[in-house]
């Protein structure tokens, strides 16, 4: 059968874990990439129902102005509610996620157009929005939790204890790992990730040329 779309891969892991590290990579190698949790980004302050989700989750005062008159959301309040509240969290997730993945499936659509042999979706949360079973090809970052926790501290995304909060409120990551189609172990340094980088590519490319074939472990 003719593919109607470019290999379909997907990139995921929990905090610190290094896929966006991985994924930049890729892209160098020749992948093109989407960036879902950028989208969700930008969607939170320009999607007008998204909008209105938001205020009625965390009060209209959760958004305002610049002094350039841009809009602007803050996002730590939002941080600080949804990490104390899963609840809220599942709902924010509701509101943006489906709206991130119709922008995927149209960037795929005009990706094929332009002859893109893999597309590349980056994604904090894939298995838990039920979106991997929609791709060819799901990979898995993971690293040792002290080392994700070092990573995302450095990065300036909280402290120690608000990284392990964060982490307690994702997918564990063996959960992730049993269901991926291919896992890189990201305990080492960017030398090596890029290393990995390189195999994973490898495969990506002869995994697009035969067809998705392993997509059982996600049915």
């Amino acid at each position: 059968m003719t593919p109607s779309h470019p290999f379909l891969v997907g990139v995921t892991g929990g905090i610190g874990s290094g896929k966006s590290t991985l994924c930049r990579f890729l892209e160098k190698m020749g992948c093109e990439l989407f960036e879902a949790d950028k989208v969700a980004r930008q969607l939170q302050v320009s999607d007008p129902e998204i909008m209105e989700g938001i205020k009625s989750l965390f009060g209209k005062d959760v958004y305002s102005k610049t002094r350039s008159g841009k809009l602007s959301l803050d996002r730590k309040r939002i941080a600080r509610e949804v990490f104390s509240h899963p609840a809220t969290l599942g709902a924010l997730n509701n509101l943006i996620h489906p709206k991130v993945y119709n922008a995927f499936r149209q960037r795929a659509l005009e990706a094929f157009g332009r002859g893109t042999a893999i597309l590349v979706m980056e994604a904090a949360i894939l298995f838990e929005t039920g979106r991997a079973a929609d791709l060819d090809f799901v990979v898995v970052v993971a690293a040792d939790t002290e080392t994700r926790i070092k990573r995302a501290v450095t990065r300036g995304l909280g402290t120690p204890e608000d990284i392990r909060k964060r982490i307690a409120l994702q997918w564990p990551q063996e959960m992730l790992v049993a269901r991926a189609d291919y896992v890189v172990y990201n305990d080492i340094g960017k030398t090596k990730l890029k290393e990995e980088a390189g195999r994973l590519y490898s495969v990506l490319v002869e995994a697009a040329a035969s067809g998705p074939d392993c997509q059982s472990k996600r049915r």
